[in-house]
Order: C-alpha cells, then structure tokens, then sequence
C-alpha cells in the first residue's frame, strides 16, 4: 500500500512568491544581456543568438509564469517534538523529515532580496548524505522563532546526532 504522508501544517510566507518571481526576472534580465546585447553588437553571430534567445525566452517567461505559484502551493513545513519536516519542489516533489536527535545545525540565511522583502531560509543540517532540510520563504520573526525552538528542542534532545 503506497501512501503519500500527510503534507507538513505550515504555509510559507506569501511573500515567497514575490521572491521566487524577481529570482526568475533576474534570469529573464541576465538572458536579454548574455544573448541579446551580442546578438546586437555581432552581424555574423546575429541570427543564432536571436534564435537562441526566442527559444530561451520563451522557456523562461514560461517558468515565470508558472513556478512562483506552483512553488508556493507545494511548499509547507512543521516542526514538532520529534522531527522537522518539509515539503519542496513545483515540477516534482521532496518530501523530507529529520528527526530532532539527528540535528546537527540549525541557521537562518538571509541574501539582499530576502532582506528586502522580510524573508528567510532556515536549513537544518542533518548527519544524512541526502542533504539539508531547507524550508524557503519564511517571515524573519518566523524563522528566528523556529531557529531558537529547534535549537532549544535539540539540546534537550538525546540522541549522537550522527
């Protein structure tokens, strides 16, 4: 019998989307300027870079489009007395959980757009090879709230963290 568990309880910030949509508009801008602009100063390279840029263009307005809202729709995450867990992606899905006795670091990482909006990115690191637990898009009083919790859960916690 195959189910899916159930979906974390807690949204990420509204705000996300916005995130997500200027992170897919730098791209749209950086594709104008490594396409476009050649393609304007070079006549012999012109029509290979129009093409290129139509068909990337178009890709990325696309994904524009669409990401930031199918993103936000997947993404949740909880954490309880027990384990973190969080679900990512928009194309697919990763769906991960890390229990509070194999924590190892818990930090809040705030770029320039993330503090321009009042966002932050919590990660959990874990003693697993799969990676962090990442939860994106999370209000900076949330995630200062979560980080100072989990840190408080895991000293409190036994277990070898390995």
């Amino acid at each position: 019998m195959d189910r899916a568990p159930r979906a974390p309880r807690n949204r990420i910030d509204p705000r996300a989307r916005l995130y997500w949509l200027i992170e897919c508009g730098l791209w749209l801008v950086s594709s104008v300027v490594v396409l476009l602009v050649p393609a304007l100063i070079w006549a012999q390279v012109r029509p290979g870079l129009l093409i290129a840029f139509a068909v990337v263009g178009t890709l990325l307005v696309g994904w524009t489009s669409t990401m930031p809202l199918l993103r936000y729709r997947v993404h949740r995450w909880e954490s309880t007395g027990t384990a973190v867990y969080a679900r990512t992606g928009w194309l697919s899905r990763e769906w991960k959980v890390a229990p509070l006795s194999r924590i190892q670091s818990v930090e809040a990482k705030r770029n320039p757009l993330h503090q321009l909006l009042g966002l932050s990115q919590v990660s959990v690191t874990t003693a697993s090879a799969h990676g962090d637990i990442v939860i994106q898009g999370l209000d900076k009083v949330v995630a200062d709230d979560l980080v100072a919790e989990l840190t408080v859960a895991t000293e409190g916690t036994v277990g070898d963290a390995t």
